[in-house]
């Protein structure tokens, strides 16, 4: 893998239309890709902690906050996307060695996204007490639900901060920056969990007793202490922007924060079709915990618990595929076609391959890894059995994460939401209610399973022909 200085040299080849060799795209792919894998697989350990901690506190609690886990997914990529509509232009300005007009992007996204982010914070809020409710969740679960999900509502702007930050550094080719900050806060996210879900106690290690303070808050804390984590690194992610970057610190000339129309209509072409596919596909997956809440508190929590397990497989394809963005969209700003099409297929094919290793080592250790995260044997036992039936779906899942990645890089977005909501809504969700009946659980996972590698197998198809590259939106 390439030093950061070899990883910087690389890159200005790019941007300077040099040729580059097989083994320097390789090597330049794995340099943007490896700091976010492991800033990835960091943050699923770290969740590992956070959900063995809530499940000490029963099924029920556990259950209250996998019910919302999608609500949250679903705020967080809509501002993903929304982010992205900058970060996209920033990459392609920086390949056309337009660094100056860069940052005045910078400057706008800081502004527009903040404000979006504060209505997106009030609907939230607004919806916090109903959605448990709609989402046919058991009276006993409720009152957390709700309680998890406003808190973390209440500090939607702070993760906006730090998505903002976070995505123009990438498109920066910066990924070091991001990652280790990511890894911080998971590391403040456990520590904060851990005084805050438990109360006051004795612990006895190696002979002695303790006093661990705590807050007892149980779901509140949990909610709480992601949301102090993302408060602190939010922070520290905008101070570097602003005032570290190399190329994008806003200290290197003076400019206005004031929107222009003609960037904020490119921004919304990019970003709308990613916002409503990731809308959509998350109100799949809402009315999925909808037709799985019914099934009981046993189900809720192994469901919720082996969402947490696969994320060790598929979280490496998201490191490689903000790679690929970053890659595609300073290719393409340098008007270089053929090198973005050799950079797509090393890093798909890549991210098929690890994410396939990581399948047979979750398949293995299915059990060890639920039995991580609850003490409840029902709920390990038909965790393991789902995830041991995802596991071979998850090469064709790299290939989908990673070519939208690609796409995303080329500002080619209206496409790939067509296909993941087709995929999704029609494929997805008519099996999953075919199945449960049935199968209960285990038919949803299947389902599941099967519509992956058929949206798998749809992207690369889609990759292999030239359509993307000609209707790439570039600055």
């Amino acid at each position: 893998m390439a030093s950061n200085r070899g990883k910087d040299m690389l890159l200005r080849l790019i941007r300077e239309g040099q040729p580059l060799s097989f083994t320097q795209q390789l090597s330049l792919t794995f340099s943007l890709s490896m700091p976010a894998i492991l800033a990835s697989i960091s943050a699923i350990v770290m969740q590992f902690i956070d959900a063995a901690m809530v499940g000490q506190l029963g099924a029920d609690d556990s259950a209250s906050v996998g019910l919302m886990g999608a609500t949250n997914w679903l705020f967080e990529g809509v501002l993903s996307a929304f982010a992205a509509g900058y970060a996209v232009q920033v990459a392609h300005l920086l390949g056309a060695k337009r660094n100056a007009e860069a940052r005045q992007v910078v400057r706008q996204a800081i502004v527009v996204c903040l404000l979006f982010s504060l209505v997106l914070a009030g609907v939230g809020l607004i919806l916090c007490k109903p959605l448990p409710v709609w989402l046919g969740a058991e009276p006993r679960i409720r009152a957390n639900a709700s309680i998890y999900f406003g808190t973390f509502m209440l500090f939607v702007p702070f993760f906006m901060i730090d998505v903002v930050a976070s995505s123009m550094l990438r498109s920066s080719g910066n990924m070091r920056v991001p990652s280790v900050l990511n890894v911080v806060m998971c590391v403040l996210d456990a520590i904060f969990n851990f005084f805050l879900i438990f109360p006051t106690r004795d612990i006895t290690c190696l002979g002695h007793t303790m006093t661990i303070p705590g807050a007892g808050l149980g779901v509140m804390g949990a909610a709480l202490g992601t949301a102090s984590a993302g408060l602190v690194i939010a922070g520290l992610m905008m101070y570097y922007l602003v005032f570290r970057s190399r190329e994008l610190s806003l200290t290197i000339d003076r400019g206005s924060f004031k929107p222009v129309m003609e960037t904020f209509k490119k921004a919304i072409r990019i970003s709308t079709p990613m916002g409503l596919q990731h809308i959509m596909m998350c109100s799949a997956t809402i009315v999925i915990v909808g037709i799985v809440a019914p099934l009981g508190s046993i189900a809720l929590a192994a469901n919720s618990f082996g969402i947490t397990a696969e994320s060790l497989c598929y979280m490496s394809g998201y490191g490689i595929a903000d790679a690929a963005t970053t890659l595609i969209g300073q290719s393409l700003g340098a008007g270089r076609k053929q090198l973005a099409r050799s950079f797509a297929w090393i890093n798909v094919l890549s991210g098929m391959i690890i994410m396939g290793g990581m399948a047979v080592l979750m398949y293995i250790f299915a059990t060890e890894l639920m039995g991580l995260m609850s003490p409840v044997p029902e709920v390990v036992e038909l965790g393991a059995r789902c995830l041991r039936v995802e596991a071979w779906a998850e090469p064709l899942f790299a290939a989908s994460i990673i070519t939208y990645g690609v796409f995303v890089g080329a500002g080619y977005t209206f496409v790939p939401c067509g296909i993941n909501l087709v995929s999704m809504w029609i494929v997805r969700l008519g099996l999953s209610a075919l199945l449960v009946a049935s199968m209960g659980l285990y038919g949803v996972w299947m389902a599941m399973a099967i519509e992956l590698c058929f949206r798998g197998t749809v992207y690369l198809i889609w990759l292999s022909s030239k359509r993307w590259m000609k209707k790439a939106v570039i600055n």
